[in-house]
């Protein structure tokens, strides 16, 4: 059940022969973000688990959930990049159901993220589930 936003990312990492152009294609799609304001940097929106610094400012707005994120390394802001992909619009109920370890795995990037980087999208996947459960 992934959004349009997400398949378009499948798709050009499908035409993407190289892991090094797909890990340069996940820095463009995070330098391509809006970046979070300081203000939201803050413990609130901080998460933990995660080697770099990452901020994720839910916004649930008529029943579906959107965040803007933020980190201090270009190859995690991209992944956030690749989150919100993965999550905005849904509807609350429907975050829950996003087989995120799937749908991930479905660009490789369980085999090419160093495990303190998976660790670290775990727990930005963990986080959306619960914000958007709490709804």
């Amino acid at each position: 059940m992934a959004t349009a936003a997400f398949e378009d990312i499948a798709e050009t990492f499908d035409f993407l022969d190289d892991w090094e152009d797909r890990y340069r294609h996940v820095i463009e799609l995070g330098r391509a973000m809006v970046p979070l304001d300081d203000s939201f940097k803050v413990p609130a929106y901080k998460v933990e688990g995660c080697a770099s610094q990452v901020w994720l400012r839910p916004m649930i707005e008529g029943g579906r959930f959107d965040f803007q994120g933020d980190s201090d390394a270009m190859i995690v802001r991209g992944l956030i990049a690749v989150l919100h992909a993965l999550y905005s619009g849904l509807p609350l109920a429907g975050v829950a159901e996003v087989d995120a370890a799937a749908e991930l795995a479905r660009l490789g990037l369980n085999e090419h993220l160093s495990s303190q980087r998976s660790n670290g999208l775990r727990a930005m996947v963990e986080r959306i589930r619960k914000v958007a459960a709490e709804g």
